[in-house]
């Protein structure tokens, strides 16, 4: 069976931004609905590095979720005030990047994800061969240095970050060409990526299977799985909706089997309710859900 997590940054973004969910409370609930784990957004009044400065304040963070009978499946790592694709010099990402990776030693978090930060209109400044050259000269570094400490690093694309196409995911990941580094595959961006082409600059690309067909293309390039329904639609003509389970229009059945054969080394499902407007009270539905999934697909 597949250990079950939900990213904390639903509870803390979006709806939820003037009236975060205390991290004590996120903490004690999903431990009481049956979570295996959290899958930390590290930003806000959530634990983060600039909150949690010190070992000691973060072993405390760690030693209360095990406590709790959780772990951490991952970190949404606080990036999105640096410049990646629109700057030659990526000292400032680095070091950022760097404190989180630390965070992440810190903590016990196995995984850090990481996303290309600007839009895809960035390449009305930038063109898109310098774009990928300083994403992906910037990402080997991250995979070295993370591989180091015993953490991997996983992109997460989609509608709302430059690179969103899937010849653009392929060829991103090949040209890292790091074990440590791959594909973060959310179902629902999957779906708006490679079934819909949302906020694809130039030439809309599609691909006539969908998120499947994109899932097969990745196969042995996926190193971390988000888990939620797609029902066809942008949020707030941003990123993918990240609708619950059975709301929307993606089939569980065949993309479930498929990611198994990713080849995924660890056992997280993660449930992704980003930007959802009740997340906190439709969090024990999906988990109701994502067991019964587990219980058809997890072994």
């Amino acid at each position: 069976m597949k250990k079950i997590s939900i990213g904390t940054w639903a509870y803390s973004i979006g709806p939820y931004a003037d009236n975060p969910v205390p991290w004590d409370e996120i903490v004690s609930k999903l431990a009481a609905l049956g979570f295996d784990g959290v899958e930390l957004g590290g930003f806000g009044i959530h634990p983060n590095p600039d909150i949690m400065p010190d070992k000691e304040s973060r072993a405390k963070c760690k030693q209360g979720v095990a406590d709790a009978g959780l772990a951490f499946s991952g970190l949404a790592a606080n990036l999105w005030g640096e410049k990646l694709i629109n700057t030659a010099d990526n000292t400032h990402y680095l070091d950022e990047f760097r404190k989180n990776l630390d965070f992440c030693v810190d903590l016990g978090i196995p995984g850090i994800r990481v996303d290309t930060v600007q839009p895809p209109t960035i390449f009305d400044e930038v063109d898109a061969d310098t774009a990928r050259k300083r994403v992906v000269t910037t990402w080997k570094q991250c995979a070295r240095e993370a591989a180091d400490k015993g953490v991997y690093v996983t992109w997460e694309f989609e509608p709302g970050f430059a690179f969103n196409k899937p010849s653009d995911i392929l060829c991103i990941v090949d040209e890292v060409g790091d074990d440590n580094f791959g594909v973060q595959f959310d179902t629902c961006h999957a779906y708006m990526v490679a079934a819909v082409g949302a906020r694809q600059p130039g030439t809309k690309e599609t691909l006539p299977g969908g998120a499947l067909e994109l899932a097969r293309k990745l196969r042995g390039k996926i190193n971390h799985i988000h888990l939620i329904d797609s029902d066809g639609t942008l949020h707030g003509d941003e990123t993918s909706t990240h609708a619950p389970f059975g709301t929307g229009l993606l089939d569980f059945d065949v993309l479930l089997p498929e990611l198994n054969r990713s080849g995924i080394k660890h056992n997280w499902w993660t449930i992704d309710l980003c930007f959802w407007p009740d997340a906190w009270a439709v969090t024990a539905d999906c988990k109701k859900a994502i067991d019964k999934l587990n219980a058809q697909y997890g072994n």
